[in-house]
């Protein structure tokens, strides 16, 4: 019996290369995807996406979709008791893995690992120390589409906000910039690739900025 696992879905392209090498491992099972979202707002936390596309990338991937929803003010506190309760339903139903796309942030991993310890779950990280320059290529090799939808002006100039993540991105991105955007230069969208059975349709709208700092570009499904 596959080993079942709750994904830990962004929306983005690390989570759909994560997402896509457990899929075509035949010792797991991905039985849900998990996403917070931000209530007032109803768009993915951090990534600005709204939650009818995040809703149709689940449709398309095959999976059903466990929304956490966060307030715009929710203490960590908040956020940790409502992905606590979410993960202790899934493991009530035999589910012990929790899959993130994480690659490289020591401090990330180690808190995902000690909040599941906690709880009897552990988590699984298929990307992990992988080359974010080998992975940028590989996701678009393989054919997944995305688009930027935040950018951290602080890191990255604010008119990559809405592009395409392809060839001429990587060209274009400045060295000191992670190209899997790992540091939180960046965040994307996927709407097309090997893991979607039909691609996700959406007109890009205007662009915002929050706090002086964050670059969001709206999508309209």
């Amino acid at each position: 019996m596959p080993d079942k696992i709750l994904f830990s879905w962004s929306g983005g392209k690390d989570s759909a290369l994560a997402l896509h090498s457990l899929r075509n491992h035949r010792n797991f099972e991905v039985v849900a995807l998990m996403t917070t979202v931000t209530s007032g707002y109803d768009r993915i936390s951090m990534h600005g996406v709204r939650q009818r596309l995040l809703e149709e990338q689940a449709q398309s991937i095959g999976l059903p979709l466990e929304k956490v929803v966060i307030s715009k003010k929710s203490s960590n506190e908040d956020y940790e008791a409502k992905i606590e309760a979410v993960l202790l339903k899934y493991k009530s139903v035999g589910v012990g893995l929790v899959a993130f796309g994480d690659i490289f942030l020591e401090d990330l991993k180690r808190h995902r690992e000690e909040n599941l310890a906690k709880i009897g779950m552990k988590g699984i990280f298929p990307l992990w120390k992988q080359s974010t320059y080998i992975l940028a290529r590989k996701f678009i090799d393989l054919k997944f589409k995305a688009i930027i939808t935040c950018v951290d002006g602080t890191q990255l100039d604010g008119k990559f906000c809405g592009r395409a993540y392809d060839r001429s991105l990587m060209s274009d991105l400045p060295r000191t910039v992670d190209p899997c955007g790992e540091n939180g230069e960046f965040h994307t969208f996927v709407y097309a690739g090997p893991i979607f059975k039909d691609e996700i349709p959406f007109a890009k709208g205007g662009t915002v900025v929050r706090d002086n700092r964050f670059y969001f570009c709206d999508l309209i499904g």
